[in-house]
């Protein structure tokens, strides 16, 4: 059953009652990084094994995902600042308790030319799924550095080996 969750702004990302922050640098640059992210949409699922789909709805004005275990998320991007900033409201989900969900994805460049990327969840529901989020934390935590990892291994070309590696 699809459920309408409020319809947040912007501040909600730093304001939330639940926050839940994730960071992972890339040798990626951030506008590579950037691209995947808000540009090319349907490749989430071939970086993000959580999700199994993500298609671009009212002309890139919002998202629709269809996540690993059956969830379904319908979105609206809130912020795209190239290179630096990705933000999007869950305006409907098919799960109990949430009452409000926002996921910031922040771009910063690292002095060797890659990206240090910082996932925040911004949330508030029902007691149950606010307990049940932080249990999860480690499972995010996984899947968010395992998204990463993927997502740098896609977007960084192999490198000839280092002199002096013997490889």
């Amino acid at each position: 059953m699809e459920r309408r969750l409020s319809p947040v702004e912007l501040d909600f990302v730093t304001s939330a009652p639940v926050r839940q922050v994730f960071t992972a640098e890339l040798a990626a640059p951030p506008a590579a990084v950037y691209r995947s992210l808000a540009v090319e949409v349907g490749s989430w699922s071939a970086w993000f094994r959580a999700v199994r789909s993500s298609t671009p709805t009212r002309d890139g004005a919002g998202r629709s995902i269809r996540l690993s275990g059956g969830g379904r998320v319908e979105e609206t991007i809130m912020a795209a600042v190239p290179d630096s900033r990705y933000v999007y409201r869950i305006d409907s989900i098919n799960a109990p308790g949430i009452g409000a969900l926002m996921e910031e994805w922040a771009l910063a460049p690292t002095s060797s030319g890659g990206t240090r990327v910082r996932w925040t969840m911004a949330t508030n529901g029902r007691l149950p799924y606010t307990l049940l989020l932080r249990l999860a934390r480690p499972g995010f935590t996984w899947s968010f550095r395992d998204a990463m990892r993927r997502l740098d291994r896609r977007l960084t070309p192999a490198r000839p080996p280092s002199a002096g590696t013997g490889r």
